[in-house]
């Protein structure tokens, strides 16, 4: 009987290449999987800080609004009036900040701005990309 050899050097190179691939594929899906999970720890946080600062706003309007029901006046020590006489309430929460802008009249308010915003800051890190 004749043996034909069999040849094993393309069949290795191409379980090499394949190899390489899914290691890189690999690396790749981790690492981004890791900074997905960064990124909504992030966004977790911050969502969060907003809703607080909404609570804190809604709380106090409640209690002005209890406050002006029983014929009594506002605290006003730490609100802002402008030209225009409308009060201005600021909360903040490690950068974020609700402003609530209201006019009171005749023992009732009118809330004229709501406007939640963050301070922005460039993130000029890198991190390790070299």
């Amino acid at each position: 009987m004749n043996q034909v050899p069999i040849k094993l050097g393309p069949l290795t190179l191409l379980l090499t290449v394949i190899s390489i691939c899914l290691t890189t594929l690999a690396i790749l899906t981790f690492t981004t999987a890791r900074a997905d999970m960064r990124l909504s720890e992030k966004y977790a946080r911050m969502v969060s800080d907003r809703y607080e600062l909404e609570i804190q706003g809604q709380t106090f309007m409640r209690d002005l609004s209890d406050t002006l029901a029983r014929g009594g006046t506002a605290d006003i020590s730490d609100i802002r009036t402008d030209k225009q006489g409308v009060n201005w309430k600021t909360f903040e929460k490690e950068g974020s900040r609700l402003q609530i802008g209201y006019v009171l009249k005749d023992g009732r308010y009118r809330i004229i701005a709501w406007k939640q915003d963050k301070a922005w800051d460039q993130d000029m890190d890198i991190g390790n990309l070299w």
